[in-house]
């Protein structure tokens, strides 16, 4: 609910930041007042429809939050319009209030009127000043009885030519149940429904969708809106870039990409398409991402690519991971009143105008891992920006609790991180890329992770096999990957830790919860040190019989685990756990070869980015992924 309606005073407890705290700047705790009474609960009961809430005699109720305040900074900065109308329809007795904010956050009231009776009031509101970010919203104060808002919105001008339609598109692997509850949500909404020239689900699994109990009822709620494509794992890519093949093909303006484990909040697809329809020049525009477990959290808000490392970033410092609106608000954010520009958004929820597809082609064939950024990124080189619109969002399972950099995962992660770089950096050598990659296996191998290495240094050899590999592997190289796993004792899982020998009393190091990352001054001397050790020192007998500790997965951090002869580890998600042990033998022989690899990739980054520039247009063609969909037969 915090998402949507505030109760309280018209202002509750925000920001009150003066002159002075703009030109001196404090610390948000410190800039923290009280403004009358602080913000309480919506009254459930009050809530009286999807678009409708009772504001009781003698109270307040604010609009502006996330799903509400109308986010004016990132209209002012990427599309024509100018102007906006916010209408309210209400009965009752009361008062509505419009506030704006800046970019520091600073609130501000705008206008307000007495309503009493059935009203429809309209305020015209120019976005003109907000050029670095700000939001409008409105609050509502009912008098002599209950205020009941039986509507609002927010109005544009009407863009010219027919309306325009989307694909809505998810891919699924073996997640049939949030499939079709996302189509249930379609059903239920059809003014969402509506805007949908085909509702596609691209089913890469072995549990199919269409054989679920309840698909024929839905099926039939959606007609012929609905179809269903049944194809290979082709993994993430695979399966977006069947949408996006279809939707160019169907004839849709837009494409809108949806993860499978999602929840969706229908009114997002409309907000989407109605801000691309007014963009300036065709831009891709994705949704934020909340945490489905923890509705009021919100986890992403847009994301960078640092150049100079070509990882993922946060468009400002200030922004937090995991921000949660029912501990601070809208309002009570400054951070999240600026606008924040951005590279790519992810595809749990990512609008594409079918124009940019045909510009720019589908996706690389990468399986999973990297497909979105490095789309964003081309799109940037093209001219086409992304745009992370707030107000637009879905909540998603969140992989706080997930570390994909170990495991299978690793294998896509690496090589695709390095053919986007090799694509894209504009630093010589790739900038700080290649040392951050070797940096990375050292850590893996003083962390006794061979398996992950292992899976490193296979996405490595393929890289230097050059594009043409990455097509016809889409298929095969997940199960490749898999079959190594029955040689490497860290990647066998257990679910129970009593599958494992006890660990001895005294037996290894003792708890290495508290011992943090070496400071950089003695990173040089720690790791020389410790990678020695590990090259040549054998590990206990007695470690290789039974372990020496358990460790949680919080506490699964190189810099602890390099302590170790032998310990079990438990994953990210707490199913399980699997056993780590200290080989010297791995250690020299993968060290060498990543140390050859890395090696061999400074010297040869130029021939190999050009290789993999000039296949580019070709991987990601329309023809190439219509061969790979077996659709040329």
């Amino acid at each position: 609910m915090s998402l949507y309606a505030d109760a309280g005073p018209a202002a509750g407890v925000r920001i009150n930041e003066s002159d002075e705290f703009a030109r001196n700047p404090k610390r948000t705790e410190d800039k923290l007042h009280l403004v009358g009474s602080s913000p309480r609960e919506v009254h459930f009961d009050d809530v009286m429809s999807r678009h409708s809430i009772r504001v009781r005699s003698g109270e307040q109720l604010s609009l502006g939050t996330y799903f509400n305040a109308f986010p004016a900074g990132y209209w002012r900065r990427w599309t024509e319009v100018r102007e906006v109308r916010l209408v309210v329809e209400t009965r009752g007795h009361g008062t509505i209030s419009v506030y704006k904010s800046n970019a520091r956050g600073t609130i501000q009231r705008v206008d307000g009127s007495r309503v009493e009776g059935e009203s429809s009031t309209e305020f015209l509101l120019s976005l003109k000043p907000f050029g670095d970010g700000g939001w409008y919203w409105f609050d509502l104060a009912s008098s002599q009885e209950d205020l009941v808002l039986d509507r609002a919105r927010w109005e544009g001008p009407q863009t010219a030519g027919p309306a325009q339609s989307v694909t809505i598109q998810v891919t699924t692997m073996n997640k049939p149940d949030f499939c079709l509850a996302n189509a249930r949500i379609l059903a239920d909404h059809p003014e969402a429904l509506d805007l949908a020239h085909e509702v596609l689900i691209v089913d890469q699994g072995t549990n199919k969708v269409a054989d679920q109990p309840g698909f024929e009822e839905l099926a039939s709620r959606l007609g012929e809106k609905l179809r269903i494509i049944e194809q290979a794992n082709l993994g993430g890519s695979g399966g977006f870039a069947r949408g996006m093949y279809e939707a160019v093909e169907n004839g849709s303006d837009y494409v809108l990409l949806l993860d499978d484990d999602v929840v969706l909040e229908p009114e997002s697809i409309a907000r989407l398409m109605s801000f691309a329809a007014h963009c300036k020049t065709p831009t891709i525009v994705g949704g934020h991402m909340f945490d489905l477990y923890s509705r009021s959290t919100l986890y992403s808000m847009g994301e960078i690519i640092d150049a100079r490392s070509i990882s993922p970033d946060q468009p400002h410092q200030e922004m937090q991971m995991r921000h949660d609106f029912s501990v601070s608000n809208l309002r009570q954010t400054p951070w999240m009143h600026r606008r924040f520009d951005v590279d790519y958004n992810g595809w749990w929820m990512c609008l594409v105008p079918t124009s940019v597809i045909k510009k720019i082609g589908l996706p690389l064939p990468l399986f999973l891992k990297w497909d979105d950024s490095e789309y964003g990124l081309r799109a940037r080189a093209a001219g086409i920006r992304t745009v992370s619109l707030p107000g637009a969002a879905l909540w998603h399972i969140s992989w706080i609790d997930k570390d994909d950099l170990v495991g299978w995962q690793a294998y896509f992660h690496s090589r695709n991180r390095l053919i986007t770089a090799l694509l894209h950096s504009p630093h010589a050598k790739g900038g700080a890329v290649i040392r951050e990659s070797l940096q990375s296996d050292i850590k893996h191998l003083v962390s006794m992770q061979y398996f992950t290495e292992e899976s490193r240094l296979k996405a490595m050899a393929d890289l230097f096999e050059g594009p043409g590999h990455l097509h016809p592997s889409l298929a095969t190289k997940l199960p490749e990957i898999m079959r190594m796993r029955s040689e490497y004792s860290d990647a066998q899982m257990r679910e129970d830790l009593d599958d494992f020998p006890a660990p001895s009393l005294g037996g290894g190091p003792s708890t290495m919860s508290h011992v943090g990352m070496p400071a950089k001054k003695d990173m040089v001397k720690w790791g020389l040190t410790t990678v020695a050790r590990q090259l040549v020192s054998r590990p206990s007998e007695e470690a290789m019989t039974r372990p020496q500790s358990h460790l949680a997965h919080v506490d699964n951090r190189w810099f602890r685990l390099a302590h170790y002869d032998s310990v079990v580890v438990s994953n990210a998600e707490g199913t399980a756990a699997s056993w780590y042990k200290r080989d010297p033998r791995k250690m020299r022989t993968m060290l060498a070869r990543a140390g050859n690899q890395h090696a061999r990739l400074f010297t040869s980054w130029e021939s190999l980015a050009e290789a993999y520039r000039t296949a580019l247009p070709e991987l990601v063609s329309m023809e190439a992924w219509r061969k790979t969909f077996g659709l040329d037969r």
